[in-house]
């Protein structure tokens, strides 16, 4: 453009436009030796920076609609622009010269850092970028049109300081523009199957010219020329504009000032979000050139794009210091209960029943006969294998009274799987009844509790003050918890007595629940949530209603019991998040009179972390999990263990007071689990949640392969595993639909019968896949 004026206002003043046709090469003749020169060395060149790069895949920026065919796109567009002002100007350009490298080269390091960020840590990038295609001296004073596009990719590593990666683009860029003069359209050529490029769709461009009063204006002799925006303006801040997202810098040169662009599609960003990541931009410019400690020297995956506001956001999200009574044991909490009062319902299963007082008679002979009898010490793992009853609650309880660790043992499992549990757990002892007497063999030592509870002489088994003297304190392991491994060995998790009280204090704070509720019980013993619903309730005063085993799906027999007990307080398990439509349905029944709250939690941070009281008005596609409970803390971050963006996907991380210290006897996997963060433990949850404008925390999904059906987290790799124990050579398990696995298994010689029968013997029941596929070979992609 600056040769087309300089040669109009020459024209203009003088009347005739000089030319030398010996000297001065023309744009025909630049045609000429365009279709005479060899592309090979360009073609190489572009097919080698280009391998392995997927150009049809976009670049996952925070795009809040989705992406619709060309045919429906309006291509609308907003624009947002800021300056750099005086001082970044400065000390951008003091960076450029010190450093050796051109305004424009370190703009684009820049913006590939930025959408580095952006893009939660996206390593290999590719932008289109604007050529002015004058890659030889002789081109440089000749009008026409050389304005080539050409992809320019970045690989960056993660771990390299902004200096690395102003050398790396310093060089691909010096490298790619050896090159540019190969036409765009044999570039696609290369890759015929590419329908869209989308490195067009995000761009860089870098203008620069001087400024004479505005730069749309300049004067050809005495006359004014006012030049046309490239964009048109079909509104305030909107644009005409057919790609995704574009960052333009300008450098105007007689006043050494840096502005910047940015344009985006509407029909993929809205406004707001385009506004913040300029602002984003500008704070990271800030960040790498304003400051007199400027982390060029550090990784850039530490670069930050959070702003001052959503600072202060996640700092008031995990402001949740409450101070509660010094947490005790839960056995203490149950006496002190009883002593307030005996008399009051403790626990009730249809026409059975028992006060305080009675219960705690009941806990105490069952806990001198383990003391006695069995020789139970402190700290001992007793497992538990006892359907729903009362004999269930005085047993969790008699356990926690001698200072045992309490370990339950579902009895639908197969006996293959509970042996391998006790075997797991080292215990010397299961507890067992009247329903479970069959599930073990002679080779585990079990005690029958209804036998002792039979013959309730206190008397015949000891003194009950020897349950005085013994010494177990909030340090002590409560009970353990089985999850599912990846490796096809569950996992045991160990719960402190201070982690379960603080939690159930913390419940009680946003009251979830409280001391005049009726509980029903209605969790299987393989949730956690069964330890709130039995000892949350009984170290809290409250009444428990449990339900006769095996009935839980018989809805006459629960809404019989719900209507005839009055029942205050319920906990279930949704098959994976809470949707609106479950909340309308539960609001339509009875949201006048109850609160009803989504509370998240994996085992490893004790039952319950975050909280979400909802409501009738709730019309989001999804139901938040809300805020951190009291003295729980919540951390976002993502793969580099740096704290991501509102509405920026990351992992989950909990710390506070119901984190476990590790694994049982994992010392490998608790080290994977468990990080310190500023001097406090936080629990790596491998849930994938996003932060929303209000603070509230989105599950969004899960990082690995473990999934969520009925309610039980499952790591697919375990039942792998067991289905690789037969003679198959291969098999992938998959969650379909809501409530259903399958498994694809390569194999010549076994039938889904078999399959499934070998399942049975070796997994509990919401393991077994619904459906077996046999190949001869299971398709596997590219990569193998």
């Amino acid at each position: 453009m600056d040769l087309f004026l300089h040669d109009l206002n020459q024209a203009y003043t003088t009347n005739e436009l000089s030319t030398n046709e010996d000297t001065i090469l023309r744009y025909l003749d630049y045609a000429t030796i365009e279709q005479e020169i060899s592309m090979t060395a360009a073609s190489m060149f572009w097919l080698d920076t280009l391998y392995d790069c997927n150009l049809g895949q976009s670049l996952p920026l925070p795009f809040v609609r989705y992406r619709l065919s060309d045919e429906h796109r309006t291509d609308c567009g907003i624009s947002f622009s800021f300056d750099f002002g005086e001082d970044l100007s400065h000390d951008f350009f003091s960076y450029s010269s010190s450093h050796g490298i051109t305004v424009e080269q370190l703009t684009v390091a820049s913006y590939f850092a930025f959408l580095f960020k952006l893009t939660n840590e996206e390593s290999d990038l590719c932008i289109g970028m604007n050529t002015n295609g004058r890659y030889k001296e002789e081109l440089k004073p000749m009008i026409g049109m050389f304005v080539n596009v050409i992809p320019l990719r970045c690989q960056l590593d993660p771990h390299w300081s902004f200096h690395q990666l102003v050398e790396h683009v310093k060089e691909i860029i010096t490298n790619s523009l050896k090159y540019s003069y190969f036409p765009l359209q044999r570039i696609l050529n290369q890759y015929p199957n590419t329908i869209k490029p989308t490195f067009l769709e995000t761009s860089f461009e870098f203008q620069s010219y001087t400024s004479k009063g505005s730069k749309n204006e300049m004067m050809i002799g005495n006359a004014r020329i006012v030049g046309a925006p490239i964009s048109i303006n079909i509104g305030e801040d909107e644009i005409m504009n057919k790609f995704d997202f574009t960052l333009t810098i300008e450098h105007v040169l007689n006043i050494d000032q840096l502005s910047c662009t940015i344009n985006a599609s509407l029909d993929l960003f809205d406004r707001k979000t385009i506004d913040i990541i300029t602002q984003r931009f500008h704070s990271m410019l800030k960040q790498l050139f304003d400051t007199e400690d400027a982390p060029t020297n550090k990784p850039i995956y530490e670069l930050l794009l959070i702003l001052p506001d959503e600072k202060l956001l996640m700092k008031s999200m995990n402001n949740t210091q409450v101070l509660f009574p010094s947490t005790s044991c839960i056995h203490h909490e149950f006496v002190y209960q009883v002593m307030k009062h005996p008399q009051k319902l403790a626990v009730e299963l249809d026409d059975q029943s028992l006060t305080y007082s009675e219960l705690l008679y009941y806990v105490q002979v069952l806990s001198l006969n383990l003391l006695n009898e069995q020789r139970v010490i402190v700290g001992e793992i007793v497992c538990q294998c006892v359907e729903r009853s009362l004999s269930m609650v005085i047993g969790m309880m008699a356990i926690e009274m001698i200072g045992a660790v309490y370990c339950p043992l579902s009895s639908r499992d197969p006996e293959h799987r509970l042996h391998l549990l006790v075997e797991q757990t080292r215990s010397h002892l299961v507890l067992i009844h009247h329903l479970t007497k069959n599930k073990f063999n002679d080779s585990i030592i079990s005690l029958n509790i209804d036998l002792i509870l039979v013959d309730n002489d206190m008397l015949d088994y000891g003194d009950v003050n020897q349950l005085l003297s013994i010494v177990s304190t909030q340090e002590n392991t409560a009970y353990i918890i089985f999850t599912s491994g990846s490796t096809g060995t569950p996992k045991a998790v160990p719960v402190k007595h201070g982690n379960f009280t603080a939690c159930m204090h913390s419940l009680v704070c946003i009251d979830t629940f409280n001391k005049d509720d009726t509980v029903v019980q209605m969790a299987k013993c393989s949730f956690d949530i069964h330890v709130q619903e039995i000892l949350g309730t009984l170290i809290n005063g409250a009444s428990l209603i449990m339900l006769q085993p095996l009935e839980i799906i018989d809805f006459d027999y629960l809404l019989k019991v719900l209507y005839k007990n009055q029942i205050s307080y319920m906990h279930t398990v949704p098959s994976d998040t809470l949707f609106p439509n479950l909340v309308s349905l539960i609001a339509s029944i009875c949201m006048s009179k109850c609160a009803v709250w989504n509370l998240y939690g994996p085992a490893e941070t004790t039952i319950d972390c975050t909280f979400y009281r909802t409501g009738v008005v709730d019309s989001a596609t999804s139901i938040p999990i809300g805020l951190p409970l009291a003295n729980y803390r919540c951390l976002i971050m993502d793969d580099c263990l740096q704290s991501v963006v509102i509405s920026q996907e990351g992992e989950l991380y909990v710390g506070g007071v119901g984190i476990f210290l590790g694994y049982l006897r994992r010392d490998d996997l608790t080290a994977k689990a468990l990080l310190e963060v500023d001097g406090e433990i936080f629990y790596r949850t491998g849930d994938l949640v996003r932060m929303d404008n209000n603070g509230f925390l989105h599950y969004q999904g899960r990082k690995d392969h473990q999934i969520k059906l009925h309610g039980q987290r499952i790591e697919l790799g375990e039942i792998e595993q067991c289905l690789l124990n037969t003679s198959i050579s291969a098999c992938v398990v998959i969650k379909w639909g809501d409530d259903q696995l399958v498994s694809y298994v390569q194999s010549s010689n076994i039938n889904e019968e078999q399959l499934h029968k070998h399942c049975q013997s070796h997994l509990p029941p919401h393991m077994i896949p619904s459906i077996f596929v046999i190949l001869e070979k299971l398709p596997l992609n590219a990569n193998g």
